[in-house]
């Protein structure tokens, strides 16, 4: 089999869902004869890296746009380094692309054409969107980065030799913007977790469930609304939070201000959080903006019902009314009589968990989803358009 070597910006441990992604292919590749090599930019001349990245500190005091720039020069730099060198030793294999600037480091490394370069899409739009609305060191919309981005991505992804495309909607979203992709092959093949491990569920926990970074995005703020909301109608729900993030300490004032705080568990980061998830009884996403949700995806794993908000693709993980349904994110009372709704249906909760745990069988284990997904890699099988 062709070798895989996976490229990323970001180290292999840590929690967004590209990290994720990656360790969730890895360990499904694992002695499958797969040849797999991971690597970042702290793969070359780790010790330059310090003193290279580390500006970045500095200037993000002073300019959002100028830390992003070095970040992104730099860890490209180092990885194409790192790319070049390991290219250099391998014959016929194909780079796994975790981004945009991952692509361009890998094209311009690849020793020629037998050395493939397949993308994987995992954000919104444009990159540069997203560096507009991170709350740590955002750029300007429209400046000078915003536009260095959106050529790097328009001049690169049209060189690829694919473009796999976790969700639909990223798709269409990239598409809107930059519609010479069309051209490129591509496939469409979403998360993907292993099942969970045949141990007894834990004891009942909380009514409900969710994970993930504590951040603007995450919308965390949303769920102590409703939970206040169903306070008013005169039920008193529990919820766990597994997550850290930069707004830890705002959610949990407000958590107090709510009067919310004998309910809800701030439970911060853990490895080992998908183990803890059978003991809940609905998973609830509070997200405004999601790709390819993985957290919804481990939670149907468990066998959890879904209560999350119609936006970009978790559209394509569940449908309304079968494994869980859509709440409105603009209206937490609407949101909270949609979720007692489901509390308070044994029955339909019981039926939402099944069908939640079947479809995850069905379109998201790992042993069904990455031969399709390493045969798209490897070229052996085909995509769309190109």
């Amino acid at each position: 089999m062709t070798s895989v070597v996976i490229a990323s910006m970001l180290r292999e441990e840590g929690t967004t869902g590209v990290q994720t992604h990656v360790q969730q292919l890895r360990a499904s590749l694992a002695g499958t004869g797969t040849g797999v090599v991971f690597l970042t930019p702290f793969s070359w001349a780790r010790p330059l890296t310090y003193p290279v990245f580390g500006p970045r500190a500095v200037f993000g005091r002073l300019s959002g746009d100028a830390s992003v720039w070095w970040y992104r020069h730099w860890h490209e730099v180092f990885l194409r380094k790192a790319l070049r060198r390991e290219l250099g030793r391998l014959g016929d294999c194909v780079v796994y692309a975790q981004g945009p600037p991952e692509a361009r480091a890998a094209l311009r490394a690849r020793r020629g054409p037998h050395q493939r370069v397949v993308m994987a899409v995992h954000f919104k739009t444009s990159q540069a969107d997203e560096w507009v609305d991170t709350r740590t060191s955002p750029i300007k919309d429209g400046g000078w980065v915003y536009r260095g981005i959106r050529r790097t991505e328009r001049e690169t992804i049209t060189r690829l030799d694919g473009i796999l495309y976790v969700a639909a909607w990223a798709r269409d979203a990239l598409q809107s913007w930059l519609p010479e992709t069309a051209t490129v092959s591509s496939a469409v093949i979403g998360n993907f977790t292993a099942p969970l491990d045949p141990e007894p569920a834990p004891g009942p926990i909380a009514d409900l469930v969710s994970t993930g970074g504590l951040d603007s995005v995450k919308n965390h703020t949303f769920l102590l609304d409703v939970l206040a909301e169903a306070g008013r109608l005169g039920r008193k729900v529990t919820l766990d939070v597994y997550g850290e993030g930069v707004l830890r300490a705002e959610l949990e004032e407000k958590t107090r201000a709510l009067g919310l705080a004998d309910q809800v568990r701030w439970r911060g980061f853990r490895r080992d959080v998908r183990q803890f998830l059978p003991g809940y009884k609905v998973y609830v996403h509070p997200a405004y903006s999601e790709v390819s949700p993985l957290a919804i995806i481990e939670a149907m794993a468990a066998g959890l019902p879904v209560v999350a908000g119609r936006v970009g693709g978790i559209t394509e993980a569940y449908d309304d009314g079968v494994e869980g349904r859509f709440w409105p994110l603009d209206d937490p009372a609407s949101a909270a009589g949609v979720l007692l709704d489901l509390l308070d249906s044994e029955p339909a909760r019981r039926a939402a968990a099944e069908a939640a745990r079947k479809r995850f069988y069905r379109d998201f284990d790992s042993a069904v989803v990455v031969p399709r997904l390493l045969g798209f890699l490897q070229g052996t099988a085909p995509g769309t358009g190109g």
